[in-house]
């Protein structure tokens, strides 16, 4: 028989687009014991596309305990709950493509929606708060500091938080029977309480944020086969990956004088130098043969690179604005040593903080990540089990790799990316990731 799990799942941003986060919490439907918690801080997105995120963190959640698992979704989100039900249309562009992952990491048959008030989601809720605070300080959430549920269950009535039930949370025993009864119940397609799109197997992107159970060794293997381990599953129908090439474009002038060259500046095209590396790696690629799509950012370096490669290997190229460099305010076009003479205060606060911005605005990596999160995300869910070439920059490309492996934002200055180098990430179906290559510039010797 078939797991039945719940799994109560909140965002928000204080703004409104402002810091954002989300919580979730699967539920065992039986028993309402607590079975694992997700959270993340976001950065600056619109609280509904918080609580998308924290409706595809739950989800992938209760998969990683059970792929083949019964899940009643409870939010306090109408929005979410309508819209996956089919009952409401999304319009919305930034919801859409999270809409269309969330319909993949189960099949449709197997969730069901139901809308909470908001007294009854704490838990998520309180989650979700946990990790805007935790951003507020430049961290990221963490489970071994999380009270959530300890919050939870003191704010419950006496009778949901005795000693019988020792790991209960919120109203979840109360909510219970009504879970299994809708988990039971038979599916009658859309406006019927099922996920929104139609059926596509088990296609979801990597996991993201943080997933913890709450019994302790447990956890720990849990945490070692969902995250610490990607690329393998012991799910026999994972099938092609989706594979990002992830190309930097060739020099510019600036390169060689390290200047920074962001979406701000002067967008500058390549040199004679640039455009022969773009010709170099077109050859390589072609004997390759394994690209099916290119992608480029905006930018007119990118968009070079990607028109040489495009012509040796016979494809178009779409240009997709979340793979353009981060905006590097008013340091465009200087070298570090100089940003460093006249603006050494906002410098060492951003080297230490995420959440800083270059002086004179322009994007924080904070922001950039959550951008490329986002672009991940959509990307994945179009080109699932493609191989697809993405000629961007070296902020995006570092992003993509530090998400992958789930590394703090400050690795982003532990890594050496060279001029037309190539690197690769690898998605799979049961919500891993695995870095292929990184840095590759071998098609540029001799």
């Amino acid at each position: 028989m078939a797991r039945e799990f719940i799994v109560e799942a909140d965002g928000g941003s204080r703004g409104n687009p402002g810091p954002a986060g989300y919580g979730a919490v699967v539920i065992d439907a039986a028993t309402g014991e607590t079975l694992a918690e997700a959270a993340e801080y976001l950065g600056v997105v619109t609280n509904n596309v918080a609580e998308y995120r924290g409706l595809l963190a739950g989800l992938r959640a209760a998969h990683a305990l059970d792929p083949d698992a019964a899940v009643h979704v409870r939010m306090d989100s109408k929005l979410v709950v309508e819209q996956m039900s089919g009952r409401w249309k999304i319009k919305h562009p930034d919801m859409k493509p999270l809409a269309t992952v969330a319909s993949r990491v189960f099949p449709p048959d197997r969730v069901t929606y139901e809308w909470i008030p908001r007294a009854e989601n704490k838990h998520a809720d309180r989650l979700a708060n946990e990790a805007m605070d935790a951003g507020k300080r430049g961290e990221q959430w963490s489970a071994s500091t999380s009270t959530a549920e300890l919050d939870t269950r003191a704010s419950a009535p006496p009778a949901e938080r005795g000693p019988e039930r020792p790991r209960v949370t919120g109203d979840a025993v109360a909510g219970a029977a009504a879970a299994r009864a809708a988990l039971a119940a038979p599916r009658k397609g859309r406006g019927a309480g099922t996920s929104a799109a139609p059926p596509r197997g088990h296609d979801q992107p990597p996991l993201t944020g943080t997933v913890t159970t709450t019994d302790g060794t447990t956890a720990d293997t849990r945490a070692a086969r969902t995250v610490a381990t990607p690329g393998w599953s012991s799910a026999p129908d994972l099938g092609a990956p989706a594979t990002f090439v992830l190309l930097r474009h060739g020099e510019t002038p600036l390169t060689p004088q390290k200047r920074f060259s962001g979406s701000g500046g002067t967008d500058p095209a390549l040199s004679e130098v640039g455009l022969d590396q773009a010709r170099r790696v077109g050859e390589a690629l072609a004997r390759r043969g394994t690209i099916e799509a290119i992608l480029a950012s905006p930018l007119t370096r990118t968009r070079q690179t990607a028109a040489a490669v495009a012509d040796r290997l016979g494809l178009d190229v779409t240009i997709d604005e979340g793979l353009k460099e981060t905006d590097f305010g008013a340091w465009e076009g200087l070298t570090f040593g100089e940003v460093r003479e006249r603006h050494p205060d906002d410098l060492t606060t951003w080297l230490a903080d995420p959440q800083a911005h270059p002086t004179g605005g322009g994007e924080s990596f904070a922001e950039t990540a959550t951008r490329i999160a986002a672009t991940r995300d959509r990307l994945v869910a179009a080109y699932a089990g493609r191989t697809v070439l993405l000629v961007t920059h070296v902020t995006p490309i570092k992003t993509f790799v530090q998400l992958a492996l789930g590394a703090p934002l400050q690795s982003l200055f532990r890594m050496e990316l060279s001029a037309a180098s190539l690197s690769a990430v690898a998605y799979y179906a049961d919500g891993n990731a695995s870095v292929r290559l990184f840095n590759d510039t071998s098609h540029l010797r001799p």
